[in-house]
C-alpha cells in the first residue's frame, strides 16, 4: 500500500445537480467515517454573518480587512461545530519554505490552511486589488481547509491508502478539494456576499506556480463549481459530502 504524495496549498462553467449517489464509486471510501458520516454534515446551515469588511489598496486596509473577514468566518462556523476553535491568521510579506513549509516558492499572494490557521503572504497584487471578491474566494478556500482540519476530515483523507491506484489517489484528492470548494460556498453565503459568476472566481487567485497541477488536485471545473454552488445555495455543510459522491461527480 502507498500513502497520498500531494502538496496541500490553497488554491485558489456547466453546474451539475448534486443528489444522492444512484451509482456505486469507483473508488469507495471503506472504513473512514470520519469523511463519509463526518458530524459536520449533520449541522444545520450556517447563520448570515453581517460582515462589512472594506478593502482598501494600502497594506495597512488589507490586512485590517483580512483580520475582519477571518473574524467574521470564525464567529459564523463557530456557532456551529462543536468545540470549535478560532483560525489564527498569521500574514508576512514572504514566508520563506513557501505554503505551509512545502518548500514551493510562491512570488506573489496566496493563502493557506497551515495546522489549523490561516497562512496569508501579502504581496502588491492584493493589496493594489481594487475588487475583493477573487482575493475573498482564495482566503475562504483557506478558511474552508481549515475547517476539514478541525473537524478531523483533513487527517483522515492523509490516513487513507491506496493499492498502487494512482486513479484512486487522484479521485480521493478530487473529494477532499471540491469538498474545501462546496465549504467555500457555504461560507460565502453565510457572509452575503454575491457575484455574477463565481465559476471564474474559483481559480482566479490560485499562485501561478501550481498551475500544472490544478487539474490533478482539484479535478473539472464544471464539478467544482457545481459543489460550490451546492453549498452557496443551501448554506449547509451537510451538502459538501464529497465521499459518498459517485466518481463521475468528483471527476
Amino acid at each position: 500500500m502507498t500513502t497520498r504524495r500531494v502538496l496541500t496549498v490553497s488554491a485558489g462553467a456547466l453546474a451539475l445537480l448534486l443528489s444522492a449517489p444512484t451509482a456505486a464509486s469507483a473508488y469507495p471510501i471503506v472504513g473512514a467515517p470520519e469523511l463519509t458520516q463526518n458530524p459536520l454534515y449533520t449541522v444545520p446551515a450556517l447563520p448570515s454573518v453581517a460582515c462589512k469588511a472594506v478593502k482598501g489598496t494600502t497594506k495597512a486596509s488589507t490586512t485590517a480587512y483580512l483580520k475582519k473577514i477571518v473574524g467574521c468566518l470564525n464567529t459564523a462556523w463557530g456557532r456551529r461545530v462543536k468545540d470549535f476553535v478560532p483560525a489564527e491568521l498569521g500574514i508576512k510579506d514572504t514566508y520563506e519554505h513557501g505554503p505551509c513549509f512545502n518548500g514551493v516558492t510562491v512570488s506573489g499572494s496566496f493563502a493557506t490552511s497551515c495546522y489549523r490557521s490561516v497562512q496569508v503572504q501579502l504581496r502588491s497584487d492584493w493589496i493594489k486589488a481594487r475588487s475583493e471578491l477573487p482575493v475573498l474566494v482564495e482566503v475562504t478556500r483557506a478558511y474552508a481547509q481549515f475547517i476539514q482540519a478541525q473537524t478531523g476530515i483533513s487527517e483522515a483523507w492523509w490516513a487513507l491508502r491506496y493499492d498502487g491506484e494512482e486513479a484512486e489517489m487522484n479521485e480521493q484528492t478530487h473529494r477532499f478539494y471540491q469538498q474545501a470548494d462546496c465549504l467555500t460556498g457555504v461560507s460565502l453565503r453565510s457572509l452575503g456576499r454575491t457575484a455574477r459568476d463565481w465559476g471564474p472566481l474559483l481559480s482566479a487567485e490560485t499562485p501561478k506556480e501550481y498551475d500544472r497541477f490544478i487539474p490533478k488536485w482539484y479535478g473539472k471545473p464544471a464539478n467544482r463549481l457545481a459543489w460550490f454552488r451546492a453549498g452557496y445555495g443551501s448554506a449547509k455543510p451537510g451538502a459538501c459530502n464529497t465521499w459518498k459522491a459517485p466518481s463521475a461527480k468528483v471527476a
